[in-house]
């Protein structure tokens, strides 16, 4: 634990005042429901597109994956390369016209216009439980930085930034979000980049970082990307490339990054259909080099801090693969995987760089934070209390609902940031969150813009049925571990692994039971879904923009860098 200095303290203050300063002067702007919740459609894709990646990348996102790579050691990269790239762009050159055209508020939303109340109200019911859960394990990551660094009470941490979280996005609603989103965006990188120069710098660069690594570590390999995919065994993850590609690569990115309305929320808010196709491009393109300040901090860890630990504790470094991770947790000395980031943060930086440091990760913090309570105060307006209570009120009405629901969000999220504790690593929680509601979700929605076909029985009894079979899946594991080869096909499968094919399966259910169902029941006619379906709408043409100018040409671009990324780190 170390403390702040003065010029720290400033740092950190002016950073509350600017947020909360943005949140009072964009109050004026927010009159309408379509200004609160979609920021009035009239954002740029640059701005979109940096506020989608923003969302998305919050305290969550910055301690989560520094300590499940230095758990699973550069595996976690997947996670924001096949796990994000091809989702990403999938989601603007196929997925975001209809989104946009529809002119829907939210994915349960665009569920409603296509399948009906039934598949929209239990869409919404579940990804307003999964928000509150996830806003939880932000104000968790907060508030253990907090600890950690500067031995601060983790509830006065946990309450500070909560309310500062509620006042601004509250005020200014998705349109103060989404200008917080894009100064914490800066933050982040000028804040988490420190660890990252100056680690590299202490380790004699990459290949000085590698050999640490395989010095500790000698039984396992921790810095291949896919060259340790072909068996269970050769991986500190206990997975294959089947579970990467198909339950990481194909369903829970595709299921996240195309329907989780935290992301597509951001996008939706773009000015005209160009720039909400251009806007996931851009924040791919920037997605890619993210694990330079995400991942490599975890790496930087597995290669300086278990010498430094073992010498402080007097104890030689055990280093039978077997006791890998038993022995990290316990020679470390009482700290998680979860607090490897702040662990850094305080070895690397002094005065001022410290303050700069700790307000990026509050700035994580409130960026995820924001992102989960907007989009669960406009699901909950729109797609639950709207549907289901008040279906003909005003619209001052559903600002003034939003509004509360935002204060209501929070408090929420509260009692569920204790729930987080209980998880060594934060990331299993997430994905095991994902498996259950988004990879489900990512069948029904696929289905119903590519086949029109798909009725809407078909899409409520594939939604219900895929849910309830990821979540008796995890019950079965917890229940019998042994259940684990039959899950995740492999009896010493990790945590991790074991979410991926939790969510294959359950897409494959979902997916099945739709297809079912269809069959037997009678479609929607092709009128009643113009606008909602390929081959029942006619999509505006982009022949006379120069080939520069087209969405399709520059999400080649970045698809040709995430290739050529794949090679380099094999």
């Amino acid at each position: 634990m170390v403390t702040l200095s003065s010029v720290d303290l400033v740092i950190i203050v002016l950073y509350f005042a600017a947020v909360l300063g943005i949140g009072f002067y964009l109050k004026r702007f927010t009159k309408t429901g379509e200004d609160f919740f979609l920021a009035g459609r009239e954002m740029t894709a640059w701005i979109a597109g940096l506020s989608f990646l923003a969302a998305n990348l919050g305290s969550l996102e910055l301690m989560g994956w520094a300590a499940s790579a230095y758990q699973y050691g550069i595996l976690a990269t997947h996670w924001y390369w096949i796990g994000a790239i091809p989702a990403m762009l999938f989601l603007g050159i196929v997925m975001m016209p209809f989104y946009y055209i529809s002119k829907t508020h939210s994915v349960p939303g665009y569920l409603k216009l296509r399948y009906g109340e039934s598949a929209r109200v239990f869409a919404a019911i579940s990804f307003g439980f999964m928000t509150v859960l996830m806003s939880g394990i932000n104000m968790y990551s907060m508030a253990l930085i907090m600890k950690v660094v500067l031995g601060w009470d983790i509830h006065f941490s946990i309450w500070v930034s909560s309310v500062t979280v509620a006042l601004y996005v509250g005020l200014g609603g998705l349109l103060s979000a989404i200008f917080n989103e894009v100064l914490q965006f800066v933050l982040i990188w000028l804040g988490a980049l420190l660890i990252s120069i100056i680690g590299l710098v202490e380790t004699g660069g990459w290949n000085g970082m590698v050999a640490r690594i395989h010095h500790n570590f000698p039984g396992g390999d921790y810095t291949h990307l896919w060259s340790t995919l072909g068996s269970f065994s050769d991986n500190p993850m206990g997975i294959n490339w089947v579970g990467i590609v198909l339950g990481l690569g194909w369903v829970i990115s595709f299921g996240y990054w195309t329907t989780d309305f935290l992301v597509v929320q951001r996008v939706i808010s773009a000015k005209d259909l160009r720039s909400a196709k251009l806007a996931p491009i851009i924040g791919a393109a920037f997605k890619m080099c993210v694990p330079f300040i995400v991942i490599l901090p975890g790496l930087l860890g597995l290669a300086v801090l278990l010498l430094i630990a073992a010498a402080y504790a007097g104890v030689r470094f055990c280093r039978a693969h077997a006791g890998i991770e038993i022995k990290r947790l316990n020679v470390v000395g009482a700290h998680s995987y979860n607090e490897v980031l702040p662990m850094m943060l305080v070895r690397y930086c002094g005065p001022g760089l410290l303050g700069l440091g700790i307000t990026a990760l509050i700035a994580g913090f409130m960026s995820g934070m924001a992102g989960n309570v907007s989009a669960f105060a406009t699901v909950w307006t729109y797609d639950i209390y709207r549907a289901l209570f008040r279906k003909d009120a005003t619209d001052t009405h559903y600002v003034s609902v939003g509004r509360w629901c935002t204060i209501l969000g929070v408090l929420v999220s509260i009692g569920t940031a204790y729930l987080v504790m209980q998880f060594a690593s934060i990331m299993d929680y997430v994905q095991a969150l994902f498996s259950f509601f988004i990879a489900p979700l990512f069948g029904t929605v696929l289905l119903g813009m590519l086949w029109k076909r798909a009725t809407p029985a078909g899409g409520f009894w594939g939604l219900l049925t895929g849910t309830c079979c990821a979540i008796s899946m995890w019950l079965w594991v917890h229940f019998d571990p042994t259940a684990l080869r039959h899950i995740a096909l492999s009896p010493n499968a990790k945590p991790m692994a074991e979410n991926m094919f939790r969510a294959l399966w359950s897409w494959i259910a979902c997916v099945g039971v739709t297809i079912a169902v269809s069959l037997m029941t009678k479609p929607k006619s092709d009128a009643e879904l113009n606008g909602l379906v390929y081959g029942c709408t006619v999509l505006p043409s982009e022949g006379h923009l120069a080939l520069y100018q087209r969405p399709i040409f520059w999400a080649g671009v970045v698809a040709i860098v995430f290739l050529v990324l794949q090679v380099i780190f094999w």
